[in-house]
């Protein structure tokens, strides 16, 4: 990764290894140090907004959470459970180089089919996009900015 792209994200300061190659930032949910690429790049991104200005406690955070589509293992980027430990947001993180079209919000649909969070979110870090989900209907609804998950949280 040869320069970090400027996101549509507040400024966030990150634990970073950049002269290693490849490079690494710290994971602070998973505690750990993750290969830099431009998708986790976004993801770290997202963790941070959740987190610090979302309210979400880490603990409440899980990454590349298994998802089983017909028979076949996936694995969502985020996903946020509430204090009753079930799922309240899926997010999908791509690359800024990534359109978010059709297939990323399919994807991310695809998966929620399984995890029956209320809310999903993609985003490139440049774009986001978040819907709510009816369950009446099964129909998904843009919802303006990150959706309020204190009700979930029990904050």
């Amino acid at each position: 990764m040869s320069a970090l792209t400027q996101l549509n994200f507040p400024r966030f300061v990150f634990r970073m290894r950049l002269m290693e190659n490849p490079p690494k930032i710290w994971d602070a949910v998973r505690r750990r140090w993750l290969v830099l690429t431009p998708e986790e790049w976004v993801r770290q991104h997202l963790i941070r907004l959740l987190v610090e200005r979302g309210g979400v406690p880490p603990g409440n955070i899980s990454q590349e959470y298994p998802v089983a589509l017909s028979g076949a293992a996936q694995r969502a980027d985020v996903v946020v459970t509430g204090r009753d430990g079930r799922p309240c947001l899926l997010a999908e993180c791509k690359a800024p180089d990534v359109p978010l079209g059709r297939e990323v919000f399919a994807q991310a649909v695809r998966y929620n089919s399984v995890v029956a969070a209320p809310y999903v979110l993609i985003t490139n870090g440049l774009l986001h996009c978040c819907s709510s989900l009816d369950r009446s209907t099964g129909r998904y609804a843009v919802v303006e900015g990150l959706p309020d998950l204190s009700p979930f949280l029990g904050i």
